[in-house]
């Protein structure tokens, strides 16, 4: 088990902070050699808010919870830039199919042609060096292995099945139940692969469920923090956006479409924060002071992006925006004591349901 992160910790924090997510430095950390320092270099420009959450997290757990989560960006890159959409199901399941194997084989490539910007570079570059990740994951206890090894054949798994489904609907979900189960596969599995890291047992049912609902209010942020970019590429999650696949119909309803979707999915997000709260305090066994910051940050940083989702659908946000270093230190209470968590987390829950609630009153009287 590697120790560098208790030595790198504020280093690594730090780097978070100060990353350049859009435009990252892929010369130099595609010059990075050392399979440890690889990881923990890309993870900031490739788990964006993650990042500080994973970083601050107990370091048995902080290691294996970066190499569940860039496989997880390999997954999502192949989802996002392979030009053969029904050639895409068999690459993710193949994907997948490496962790059965020893030694693992070469992840599949993909076509660095196909990148459109830095973002695209970065997941390139990461399954490219897909092998410094495998041999970080070698170092890391069987058990735990075992467990991203179901953590990706999972998420491809369900990925792939989206992914047939997308191309029999023509590049759409068609009803809030495909989204609900694409955010499953999505983000549901990688939130119960850190359950089972930060609880050492299998989820009851009831956590289970809860940590489904936070997949919906989390894969929200995503879906509606890129609706433009994943129509550029062919892909709506809403039925109302078929018609501007491809930037595609006329830009001004275009913008409208697209800012009522972005309005339907931040208030089905801000309602779901409840579930983020029972699996905090329904807990299996006392959580470690980091494992409690990185809780506090996950939903911090949901709340700053939903902030900004108010503001782009024409509602007003709740409080005030915070730069990522006032994001950090407004966690510090939960590291200090689980009542500090505790608060931290009612706190913002209390201005999601309220904002929720201010919505419904807007739509209502819209109507």
């Amino acid at each position: 088990m590697s120790r560098r992160i208790d030595r790198l910790r504020p280093v690594l924090l730090l780097r978070g902070l100060r990353a350049g997510r859009e435009h990252p430095n892929l010369v130099q950390l595609a010059a990075e050699t050392d399979p440890e320092r690889f990881v923990w270099r890309i993870l900031p420009h490739a788990a964006r808010s993650f990042a500080t959450s994973i970083v601050v997290l107990p370091k048995s757990q902080a290691l294996a919870a970066a190499v569940g989560y860039l496989y997880c960006r390999m997954l999502d890159t192949y989802e996002d830039l392979l030009p053969d959409k029904a050639a895409r199901p068999d690459v993710l399941r193949l994907f997948a199919e490496r962790f059965g194997s020893d030694p693992m084989p070469a992840a599949p490539a993909v076509d660095e042609t196909l990148a459109r910007d830095d973002r695209d570079r970065l997941g390139l570059l990461l399954v490219e060096r897909c092998r410094l990740v495998d041999d970080v994951l070698a170092t890391l206890p069987l058990v735990t292995r075992e467990s991203i090894a179901r953590l990706v054949s999972s998420m491809a798994e369900g990925m792939a099945q989206s992914a047939d489904i997308f191309e029999r609907q023509g590049g759409v979900l068609v009803d809030s139940d495909q989204v609900a189960r694409y955010s499953h596969h999505v983000i549901g599995n990688p939130a119960l692969f850190i359950l089972t890291l930060m609880g050492g047992a299998t989820p009851s049912p009831a956590q289970e469920k809860d940590a489904l609902a936070v997949s919906e209010m989390i894969q929200m942020a995503n879906i509606t923090r890129d609706i433009e970019k994943d129509l550029s590429r062919g892909v709506g999650y809403h039925h109302t956006l078929k018609p501007f696949l491809n930037a595609s119909g006329d830009a001004t309803k275009r913008r409208e479409v697209v800012r009522r979707v972005r309005e339907e999915y931040l208030g089905h997000a801000l309602a779901a924060v409840p579930a983020y709260r029972r699996l905090f305090e329904g807990s299996p066994r006392r959580l470690a002071p980091g494992a409690r910051m990185a809780a506090a940050l996950m939903m911090l940083h949901t709340d700053q992006h939903y902030r900004r989702c108010a503001i782009m659908t024409g509602h007003e946000p709740w409080g005030q925006q915070r730069g990522k270093v006032r994001t950090v230190t407004a966690a510090l209470p939960a590291l200090l004591s689980m009542t500090g968590a505790r608060r931290t987390l009612r706190r913002i829950e209390e201005d999601f349901l309220e904002a929720a609630a201010r919505q419904r009153a807007l739509v209502v009287e819209a109507v």
